[in-house]
């Protein structure tokens, strides 16, 4: 804990099976208390791994239901234990679990409520391997998004995120998609609801065991990052309601 604030990690898994113990073991269990770890029906040893790490919370889903569904049964999981600070890390150990301490504290000292580890602050991005293409649309989505939504963020697509539980508790992220633009609809309700996102710098690496979408997979997400800032600017400025940015 940190001031009394219970710290829970999730892992939203997907054949994770050569990276989690490496993630895992960095994890600083100083401040954690508690790991969610949630397998979305991997097709490797995702399963017996977390098991063998003696995880406490396994949830496994009985079919493949996608990355966002994967984050909404973390995300319920959390709050069902009563968690004050929750940190979403890739088991994938793209992000490095070394920033965790940073993170949390920004939330337990009541600064914000959210903290997004950037991997596009200080080039971490190119220089660990991010295709061209991916930071060309990053930074294309980042500015779209920044423009119809009033914002300033570096970028909107990284995995790596720490909330307070005020804030999973005052959107409604069970109605958005079990797809990747999850991910993006949870920070548009976020800025929906006027709560202020703090990012910090986050090398990343990209390498052969590492989670990544392919060009069309990243082509249906970019068309869901458009379809979400524009549903944003309606709901705000011309009261046009969407759906995902209602309790």
């Amino acid at each position: 804990m940190i001031d009394n604030k219970k710290i829970i990690i999730v892992l939203p898994a997907y054949n994770a099976a050569k990276t989690l113990k490496k993630t895992y073991q960095e994890i600083p269990f100083d401040i954690v208390d508690e790991i969610i770890l949630v397998d979305d029906y991997s097709t490797d040893n995702t399963f017996i791994v977390a098991q063998e790490l003696n995880i406490k919370h396994i949830i496994k889903h009985e079919i493949n239901s996608g990355y966002g569904a994967n984050q909404k049964s973390c995300y319920n999981k959390s709050l069902e234990l009563n968690g004050d600070i929750i940190v979403m890390l890739h088991p994938d150990y793209q992000y490095t679990p070394k920033l965790i301490h940073s993170m949390c504290y920004l939330i337990a000292n009541d600064l914000y409520h959210v903290v997004l580890g950037s991997r596009i602050l200080g080039m971490g991005a190119l220089k660990g391997g991010m295709p061209y293409y991916k930071y060309f649309a990053n930074r294309c989505l980042t500015l779209f998004q920044n423009i119809l939504m009033k914002q300033k963020l570096s970028e909107y697509h990284s995995g790596y995120r720490a909330f307070s539980s005020e804030v999973l508790n005052t959107i409604n992220f069970n109605i958005n998609s079990d797809d990747f633009v999850f991910d993006n609809q949870m920070l548009a309700q976020i800025c929906y609801n006027n709560y202020e996102i703090a990012e910090i710098t986050c090398p990343t690496k990209y390498f052969e065991d590492a989670s990544s979408i392919n060009f069309k997979r990243s082509c249906k997400y970019g068309l869901g990052v458009l379809k979400t800032s524009i549903e944003y600017f309606l709901d705000k400025n011309l009261n046009i309601k969407s759906s995902i940015f209602r309790k």
